[in-house]
């Protein structure tokens, strides 16, 4: 079963067509990466597809459903990754996730996220407010969403490994893959090629005057 599609979207920003007549089908265990030069769209697409930015035409379905008419379970089942990280820059990483899970209804304790922000480098920084971290550290602490929503079966990531040191990466890279092999289903967008060893899709924008 398709997990997502786009049938004919189209978007128009600032009286510019980015896009238009985009189509694929997403299954499950599916990955696919989304190339084009900067302004091409590939951000506008994401947010598309999650509803954060108007189309002009198209719809995207989610298991075979427009999306909108099925918000809620849409969202229930989507963890989105954009530019903007999410973070209250005053809070710890710790409260900033505390909050992400009461807004998301995922049942979790502290010593839960504890164990996330251990596995992902940040022991001893999990009470520091996050304007306090580097760049790096703060998309870590964004990144730990992916493993606290267990049940999300759909992945929307819009260039994940930037600011991450080498092992940053290779953690992330693993726990996509992880994902994958468990019957997850991702978008991506990434401004390095990815190093992803996995079958793909590929869908490439091109910029428009």
């Amino acid at each position: 079963m398709s997990v997502l599609s786009a049938d004919n979207l189209s978007v128009v920003k600032n009286d510019r067509l980015l896009f238009d007549k985009v189509n694929f089908t997403l299954a499950a265990h599916g990955l696919l990466y989304v190339k084009g030069p900067n302004g091409a769209g590939k951000t506008s697409l994401l947010r598309a597809i999650t509803g954060l930015l108007e189309t002009e035409d198209g719809g995207v379905y989610f298991l075979n459903q427009k999306v909108a008419l099925q918000r809620t379970l849409f969202h229930q089942q989507l963890v989105y990754f954009g530019h903007k990280l999410g973070l209250n820059l005053r809070l710890s990483a710790l409260e900033n996730l505390v909050f992400w899970c009461e807004q998301q209804n995922i049942q979790v304790s502290q010593d839960d996220i504890y164990g996330i922000l251990g596995e992902l480098s940040l022991v001893g920084l999990e009470d520091v407010p996050v304007g306090h971290l580097s760049a790096g550290q703060q998309r870590r602490v964004a990144l730990a969403r992916l493993w606290l929503k267990t049940a999300a079966s759909l992945w929307v990531l819009d260039e994940p490994f930037t600011a991450l040191d080498s092992n940053g990466i290779a953690l992330l890279t693993k726990k996509v893959m992880d994902f994958l092999h468990a019957g997850g289903a991702v978008i991506m967008t990434s401004h390095q090629e990815l190093q992803i060893e996995y079958p793909r899709q590929e869908l490439v924008l091109e910029y428009r005057i």
